[in-house]
């Protein structure tokens, strides 16, 4: 059996359950398998192989579900490919065929159900690989932050739960002017160089990641900048999104039956994430205005209002707030209409401890939105970007924000705007972790150094008064 030349990646990991990628390579002529096998930590024996067939139509790759896991516990595995020559065997009778296991294991925990605990996340987003002709050009560069990562969730006190990664995995489009990649092969290239350097993989074998697309993914300030022989390139993009990203995540879980959505929910104890995909369901028409499709909307309403968590994360690959200064068409500044109805919902309904997570910006900050007439509203955002940043691209700065002006005004009052943070501009990561009291928000650099950190308060939930009878 042979190692993966992608992965494994742990994805979607929840209290019984994970998701885990691999690919293996096409043999000409030849069946070829995905395995995997595992154990608790310290147990002497292996379960039963797990198996997969690897077809070209998914570029030689697969999720390998495991159920029944046993929660806040840590399992090691064993993941490979092999082939079975002109044989194409029923997956039942491979595992006693005593296959050779490649000789690496890896580990990794799964969730805790318990409320009220500490539980600390990774988030970035924005990591430039550029490649010239098929290859990555300098990718140590671009994987070097990934090695810090690594070493902070070895070595940190509190337990991380998750990777989540808010856009801009790849930059399908960083050589757009000189020589685009439009073609599936080409596509999945820049998948297969981005995943594999050695850091990023060695992170991504260990620790639950979670991913959602922003523009890059597909072309820069998509769908707005689409051209009429853009119809190809999204499907390419897309086609190729749904192997390396969507596949081991919660969208990976849909039926195959169903059209995909790239939106999805995940709970870890008191805390829950809505990860909204503010890129493909966009409606640039005049007259209904969307940066997410209704039926995303009413799911994410229906999250806030009536979700009992704590705590809740709204991820948005692209900022809620604060706007920019630039003429930007790009993000929730161009739908203020859809962020209105948000925002009042979460006031009306006096929904507490919503977080903004987002990135795009290349530059990391904190800030506040609060209400004139309303003292109680308070919904923060934490934005971490980028990853690594292109040479080419210049990094956000508190002058690049409007904060002296109302987000939006109402009949009721104005939203307004402060900061909780600096703006951080250079190549960094968050990590956040999530006391009873407040939120301590790290950002750190491509060594794992303090940039800058800060702790954003939560407020306990309502207090419920006795029934009087």
């Amino acid at each position: 059996m042979l190692k993966p030349t992608v992965g494994p990646i742990v994805g979607h990991t929840t209290f019984q359950h994970a998701r885990l990628f691999l690919r293996g390579a096409p043999v000409t002529n030849a069946w070829v398998f995905a395995g995997l096998r595992y154990r608790r930590t310290g147990d002497p024996n292996w379960s039963k192989g797990f198996f997969a067939e690897l077809t070209t139509d998914r570029d030689m790759s697969a999720v390998i579900a495991l159920h029944d896991l046993a929660s806040d516990t840590e399992y090691e595995y064993q993941a490979g490919w092999f082939n079975t020559g002109n044989t194409r065997p029923a997956l039942e009778t491979l595992d006693p065929l005593k296959l050779q296991w490649p000789r690496e294991t890896y580990r990794f925990r799964t969730a805790s159900s318990k409320a009220c605990t500490p539980r600390s996340y990774i988030v970035g987003s924005c990591r430039y690989l550029r490649m010239t002709l098929g290859l990555p050009s300098a990718p140590a560069k671009g994987d070097r932050i990934f090695a810090a990562i690594k070493r902070l969730a070895d070595t940190s006190s509190s337990a991380i739960s998750a990777l989540v990664m808010t856009g801009d995995q790849v930059y399908v489009d960083d050589m757009n002017v000189v020589a685009p990649d439009r073609d599936y092969p080409d596509i999945l290239a820049k998948y297969r160089a981005a995943f594999s350097q050695p850091h990023i993989r060695a992170l991504m074998a260990s620790l639950p990641t979670y991913m959602i697309l922003d523009d890059h993914e597909i072309e820069d300030n998509w769908p707005a900048n689409a051209g009429g022989n853009d119809n190809s390139l999204y499907r390419n993009a897309m086609a190729a999104y749904e192997i390396y990203q969507a596949s081991h995540g919660p969208a990976g879980e849909q039926p195959d039956d169903q059209p995909p959505h790239y939106w999805y929910q995940f709970a870890q104890g008191d805390i829950e994430w809505f990860v909204m995909d503010t890129r493909t369901r966009r409606n640039l028409s005049a007259d209904d205005r969307r940066i997410i499709d209704a039926d995303q909307e009413q799911a994410v309403l229906k999250w806030l209002i009536h979700s009992p968590a704590r705590v809740k994360m709204l991820v948005t690959g692209v900022m809620l707030f604060p706007d920019s200064k630039g003429n930007d068409s790009d993000t929730w500044k161009a739908f203020p209409e859809q962020r209105l109805r948000i925002l009042e919902s979460i006031r009306l309904h006096k929904i507490r401890n919503v977080l903004i997570i987002s990135g795009d910006v290349h530059g990391s900050l904190t800030s506040r939105l609060r209400h004139t007439a309303d003292p109680d509203f308070e919904v923060q955002t934490i934005v971490s970007s980028p990853f690594c940043n292109s040479a080419w691209l210049p990094f956000a700065k508190s002058s690049s924000f409007i904060l002296d002006q109302p987000l939006a005004k109402t009949a009721a009052g104005d939203y307004y705007l402060e900061w909780t943070s600096e703006v951080i501009s250079q190549d960094n990561f968050a990590h956040l972790t999530v006391h009873t009291e407040h939120i301590r928000v790290e950002y750190r650099d491509p060594d794992g150094d303090l940039l800058y950190s800060v702790n954003l308060p939560l407020h306990p939930p309502p207090q419920t008064l006795p029934l009087v009878v």
